[in-house]
């Protein structure tokens, strides 16, 4: 099964960028309880990823902090609250795959699904760069 030509697009437009491979951007959007094709490995990968490059940037730009107060920064840019609120301002929700029950109980909306699904979008654009 293809991704839907709106989530592709949708991946273009909020982010500008087109996945070569597009069984990775149908993965990374879709929760466990849609099937068994799932996000939650390409979650693990994109939480490295984040994690790995917000510490990039906040060696870069703080170049007088310590560790400790570096891996604070870290810890608030990349909690789950903050990258759910990311992922609902780029609308992350409505592309979801999410199963009968989820999509019932307000899944796509739901702060910890957000978060998890924008690190699994981030393992996708990974591993497809």
């Amino acid at each position: 099964m293809m991704v839907a030509q709106p989530a592709a697009g949708w991946l273009a437009e909020r982010l500008g960028v087109d996945l070569s491979d597009p069984g990775l951007l149908e993965r990374a959007l879709t929760h466990r309880s849609h099937g068994p094709d799932h996000n939650e490995r390409l979650e693990y990968l994109g939480e490295a990823v984040v994690s790995f490059t917000v510490s990039v940037i906040l060696f870069q730009r703080f170049p007088d902090a310590r560790e400790g107060e570096l891996s604070r920064y870290r810890a608030s840019l990349v909690s789950g609250e903050a990258l759910a609120a990311i992922a609902a301002s780029l609308g992350l929700g409505d592309q979801l795959r999410l199963g009968e029950g989820e999509m019932k109980s307000g899944g796509q909306r739901r702060a910890t699904i957000l978060a998890d699904a924008l690190e699994a979008l981030v393992g996708a654009i990974y591993l497809d760069r």
